[in-house]
């Protein structure tokens, strides 16, 4: 039997706020992203794995705070624990790989092309892996073409967002970015839930249960404290805001060494000498 899907059972409010989420995590990461190409090695890691973490947990937050608007009728839906937390870390896991490739190969060429596609597969499949965690009396089919669709716009997303990551150019640059990013993760979502239809089992009554919600909320906990978190480190980083280097890049022309080198030793006492004799003969008074 067919079931009644019903995607915005709250109206507006879950998809607006699920666009906050999926903008708030994007603009941490993006940050964190930037933050990284403009440190020394030793803290680049630190930085794309704090920004990895972000933007997983941004997009986890915006699809389960979406979910909390869906619903089927005649069927209550519940969700397997484990499941819905490995989509949590598959997102953080493939976003991250994503991160690391711009982060240390630039934003540009295959290196872009390769980090932004990894990384919009793993807002793809933290979605498609989120929604096998739910259960309810019957089951839901896909239109392939739409979920090809939405999988492409998670990829032109996640590419875009990385290219204006590397692009350093301050802190409103990040926002923007993380605006477009969150519109596109957002847009994704829904583009998925198009192409869903819910058949029910006509065997047994449906049963009472939860309401998504009630089901959900304490789901987001552990990844809203993160993003808050996230946050205060992001706001009382002196350089979040300025978007300048902890060092500053010599400049020098091709096939000159960036430093010159140094003097052999016997070289060196040569002419320490030299100058001492200089010297002396110039505080000697002359003969008249």
């Amino acid at each position: 039997m067919q079931g009644t899907v019903d995607g915005f059972s709250y109206g507006l409010v879950t998809p607006l706020v699920a666009y906050v989420m999926a903008c708030l995590g994007g603009a941490l990461g993006l940050r964190c992203t930037t933050r990284a190409l403009l440190v020394a090695h030793s803290w680049r890691p630190g930085w794309l794995a704090l920004g990895s973490a972000a933007i997983g947990s941004g997009i986890w937050t915006m699809h389960f705070i979406a979910m909390m608007g869906f619903s089927v009728a005649g069927a209550p839906i519940h969700y397997d624990k484990p499941m819905t937390y490995a989509s949590l870390a598959i997102a953080v896991v493939m976003v991250g790989v994503g991160i690391f490739i711009v982060g240390y190969k630039g934003a540009t060429g295959t290196a872009l092309f390769t980090g932004g596609t990894i990384t919009g597969l793993g807002i793809a499949s933290m979605h498609y892996l989120g929604m096998a965690g739910m259960r309810f009396n019957g089951t839901f089919e896909y239109n392939t073409l739409t979920v090809a669709c939405s999988v492409a716009i998670a990829m032109a997303a996640a590419t875009a967002a990385l290219w204006a990551a590397g692009q350093v150019r301050g802190f409103l640059w990040s926002v923007g970015a993380s605006l477009v990013m969150g519109l596109a993760v957002t847009g994704m979502h829904y583009t998925g839930m198009a192409a869903l239809s819910a058949h029910l089992h006509t065997d047994g009554t449906p049963s009472a249960g939860d309401s998504p919600a009630g089901l959900v909320a304490p789901m987001l906990i552990g990844p809203l404290a993160f993003l808050c978190l996230a946050g205060v480190v992001v706001l009382f980083d002196p350089l979040m805001v300025m978007g300048k280097p902890d060092w500053t890049p010599v400049e020098h022309k091709p096939g000159v060494p960036a430093h010159p080198p140094a003097p052999h030793p016997s070289r060196r006492a040569h002419l320490h000498t030299r100058r001492k004799v200089a010297h002396r003969a110039s505080r000697t008074p002359q003969n008249r």
